[in-house]
């Protein structure tokens, strides 16, 4: 094959390759879920309903309340579309979000390299590292006192807490909490002693619960960064709930709802 036939071979190739990736784009375009979301004026969020300070169901008045609970708002605001709630868990948003139950999870989930194997996780919002909660003036007093024989220690099914503590805990007892039972539920009913939990949780209990006192681990622990979450194969709704993120960060509101809602200490930068 001579020169100008080279050339002439990699131009068709060239056109070839330009012909199919322009369609593509195309209807990636089309297909997403921005599209959608826009086209049908709702937005989807799977929540979960017992995550203090972050989508926590208000028992008075039956609403969401927490930064996801505002933030979904505001999201749903950028979108002009009105926002549905898809109540959720740990245990299922994955599958949620693979059977197109919502659009996309938005309550402080730990993006974690396993998890990212089945869902696409947006830029960190939040960091935070592993706490404890326990009876206020029980025999758990400092973080020494937790991992020893006879301790019950509780966490939440499906939490990326829950691998964590299961490697990390050498003689107290791990116990698996399912919904609709809840963590602090079993700390009440004294069937545990501790529950193992993140920055949100363990500043929300213990604010509204004179029964309960958070212990800090000795060093950060397990530090992980929270973020959304979207179904794989759908870059322009990632790129869309990045750039919100971006925006958020900018212009105050994450700052300003973080506050509001106790969770300053944890913003990600």
């Amino acid at each position: 094959m001579n020169k100008i036939t080279y050339y002439l071979s990699t131009l068709v190739m060239a056109a070839t390759v330009t012909s199919f990736s322009v369609p593509q784009a195309q209807a990636q375009q089309i297909d997403s879920r921005l599209y959608s979301i826009t086209s049908s004026g709702t937005l989807r969020v799977c929540q979960y309903p017992l995550y203090y300070s972050i989508s926590f169901r208000n028992p008075t008045t039956g609403e969401i309340e927490g930064i996801d609970a505002d933030l979904a708002q505001e999201l749903a605001n950028e979108l002009g579309a009105e926002l549905e709630i898809v109540e959720s868990s740990f245990g299922t948003f994955i599958a949620d979000l693979q059977t197109d139950k919502c659009d996309i999870g938005m309550f402080g989930i730990g993006a974690t390299l396993q998890r990212a194997q089945a869902v696409a996780f947006t830029q960190p919002y939040l960091i935070t590292s592993i706490y404890a909660v326990t009876r206020s003036g029980g025999e758990i007093t400092t973080w020494a006192d937790i991992d020893q024989p006879g301790r019950k220690v509780a966490v939440s099914l499906g939490s990326y807490i829950e691998p964590f503590m299961r490697d990390y805990l050498q003689n107290a007892e791990l116990v698996v909490v399912a919904p609709p039972a809840t963590r602090e539920s079993e700390l009440v009913a004294n069937r545990v002693d501790v529950i193992m939990t993140d920055y949100p949780t363990a500043i929300k209990v213990t604010d509204e619960f004179d029964w309960a006192a958070s212990i800090e681990p000795d060093e950060p622990l397990r530090l992980t960064p929270y973020a959304y979450v979207v179904p794989h194969g759908d870059q322009v709704w990632l790129n869309f709930v990045n750039q919100f993120i971006d925006t958020i960060k900018l212009d105050g509101r994450l700052v300003e709802l973080a506050e509001k809602n106790q969770l300053g200490p944890i913003v990600a930068p």
